[in-house]
């Protein structure tokens, strides 16, 4: 796994490749492979995590809004 940089490297290649052919559906292929690779890394390891607590916060933030309900207690207003 010591050449997944590379691989990377190359699948965001051919979707600026793609992109600039005006070929969504390439471009989207080859974004979402490289986003598969990354998230296999060690680096991209915690991008799920961390996705998963802002569209958590996100969430949490947005469901009084849109219930109609006023701030929470626990806002500190």
């Amino acid at each position: 796994m010591g050449s997944v940089g590379v691989l990377i490297l190359g699948a965001v290649l051919g979707a600026f490749i793609c992109a600039k052919a005006r070929v969504a559906i390439g471009a989207v292929a080859f974004s979402l492979i490289a986003l598969v690779l990354f998230i296999a890394t060690p680096v991209g390891a915690g991008l799920p995590d961390a996705i998963s607590t802002f569209i958590s916060a996100f969430d949490q933030a947005a469901t009084p809004a849109l219930n109609g309900a006023g701030p929470s207690t626990g806002s500190g207003q």
